[in-house]
């Protein structure tokens, strides 16, 4: 009787956990679907807007090939002829260069942060990194317009070359190099420092040194971290309109792949045109969106599969 009883009493705490936990499911689950429900939401109203300049029920004459729009080198020629092929090749050949400057800096100085300073310098530092990555994106623009550009028209006074007062492809993969930065270093820290330390003293314990044993083991063992700041970051790069607009200088044609010559990104475009509210015009910024979402979605699939494999035969 008694060791039934003290079943009975051991058994009611676990019923009663077992729904609490149900309970807290279930209300966890509530904003996991809301935050999945306004993605959903922005597209299908992108993709609705997008595809109606392509509809001959909508704009009738006047709607645009898609065949055109997708292979096209000139962004619009009257009446109704968009293309953005050479724009989805500038956005991509930008933010790749832009991510060539500032990720091997950022994860090189997360590193400098977490293991080669003293506590109170690593937190001054990481301060300063922190504001740099809560400064509006305006300010960057304006930055860009009032510093890069006349050290790019600088440069190509140097080399003897021309540029429309700096406005260029160059200016563009600086700024965005610039601010893509404070990300990829934050995320970075926070990977590096949540490493096993036991992993380290081994490493230090088998005869390596401590350079080698930052580089094999600390970064690969935080690659999984680092490679979702470098995401954010690209990320940001991709989305980033308003400073770039400032900068880039709004080429008609393209694609653009000299440093010092204007340039349109995709983000660009879609800004520069809604100004309107109706019309052809005003829709196919929303068709641009829908390209920057696929452009977005392949880029974070490359760099997942990327990730998987680095650090597999370290």
């Amino acid at each position: 009787m008694i060791k039934n009883e003290i079943n009975i009493m051991k058994k009611k705490p676990r019923k009663h956990w077992h729904v609490s936990d149900r309970g807290t499911q279930a209300l966890l689950l509530i904003p996991t679907l809301l935050s999945a429900s306004f993605v959903l939401f922005i597209v299908i109203f992108v993709t609705r807007r997008g595809i109606s300049p392509f509809l001959p029920s909508v704009y009738g004459a006047n709607a645009v090939n898609w065949i055109r729009f997708l292979t096209g080198t000139t962004w619009f020629q009257a009446p109704n002829i968009y293309g953005v092929f050479f724009i989805i090749v500038n956005t991509v050949y930008i933010v790749m260069f832009a991510a060539l400057l500032s990720v091997p800096i950022g994860v090189i100085t997360a590193l400098f942060i977490t293991k080669m300073t003293p506590k109170g310098v690593s937190h001054v530092f990481q301060t300063v990194i922190e504001l740099l990555a809560s400064i509006p994106s305006i300010v960057y623009g304006v930055f860009g317009v009032g510093i890069i550009t006349k050290l790019v028209m600088s440069l190509s006074e140097f080399f003897n070359l021309q540029t429309a007062g700096g406005l260029s492809t160059l200016s563009t993969i600086m700024v965005l190099a610039i601010m893509i930065l404070p990300t990829v270093t934050l995320v970075s820290v926070t990977a590096i420092r949540a490493v096993n330390p036991e992993l380290e003293k081994n490493s230090l314990a088998l005869g390596a040194t401590k350079t080698q044993t930052m580089f094999r083991i600390t970064l690969v063992s935080a690659k999984s971290g680092i490679f979702a700041g470098i995401i954010l970051g690209i990320g940001r790069a991709l989305g980033e309109a308003t400073a770039v607009s400032l900068v880039a200088g709004n080429a008609g044609s393209g694609p653009t792949l000299d440093l010092f010559s204007t340039t349109r990104t995709l983000t660009s475009t879609m800004l520069l045109g809604l100004k309107e509210t109706v019309g052809l015009d005003y829709d196919i910024r929303f068709s641009v969106g829908i390209v920057l979402i696929v452009v977005v979605l392949l880029s974070n699939v490359l760099l997942n599969a990327v990730k998987r494999r680095v650090g597999r035969f370290s």
